[in-house]
């Protein structure tokens, strides 16, 4: 079997989120399957000295911009929130949560998550938005709600942040195929003609 694609994302990430809405069917056109891999921006950013884009001089009225016009081209509905960025541990401990139970419920969790907080405009960084989230999807939100401060679950998410700085993770969205990475929402295009042609 291919081996799975691994989808580096962070909560607070726009191009995250439009990513998301495209990164299975992408991947299930070639065969292959996709890992969701929640990380957490505001760390990395420690060790690259970035910043999001928005509070970069210059860079954050184009990004906003660039936000939009994006989910217009990619035909999904977006809507800058209020409260830009956020911490993600919250999403992010649910997601690693419910994936240790069931990944494909996982990956329905990452999406509503991703949905509340972009075209919704929950603060999903509020452990009870989260969980709140979580319920409409059939999940128990009192079982969500304690394993956002479960030590093993918090835990979780550093060991997946540091794997993914180990391997190279420095934004989000960041995609591997195989061995091959790609990092942003407008290298959908080449992570398609990689996965079509076996790499280029």
């Amino acid at each position: 079997m291919p081996t799975p694609l691994d989808f580096y994302f962070d909560f607070s990430s726009p191009y995250g989120y439009l990513a998301s809405t495209r990164i299975d069917a992408l991947a299930a056109k070639y065969g292959r399957e996709v890992i969701w891999r929640p990380i957490l921006l505001g760390v990395i950013f420690k060790q690259t000295g970035a910043a999001p884009l928005t509070q970069v001089p210059l860079k954050g009225e184009y990004s906003r911009r660039d936000f939009a016009r994006t989910a217009r081209l990619f035909g999904v509905p977006f809507a800058m929130p209020a409260k830009f960025p956020i911490p993600a541990q919250a999403p992010s401990r649910a997601v690693l949560w419910a994936r240790t139970q069931d990944p494909a419920r996982s990956r329905a969790l990452a999406t509503a998550l991703y949905r509340a907080y972009f075209v919704d405009g929950v603060e999903i960084s509020v452990p009870e938005n989260t969980a709140a989230v979580a319920a409409k999807l059939g999940h128990d939100p009192v079982a969500v709600r304690a394993a956002l401060d479960d030590p093993a679950v918090k835990q979780a998410l550093v060991t997946e942040n540091e794997a993914a700085m180990r391997r190279g993770v420095f934004g989000s969205p960041f995609v591997f195929v195989d061995d091959e990475p790609f990092w942003g929402s407008d290298r959908l295009d080449q992570i398609e003609k990689w996965l079509a042609t076996g790499g280029f």
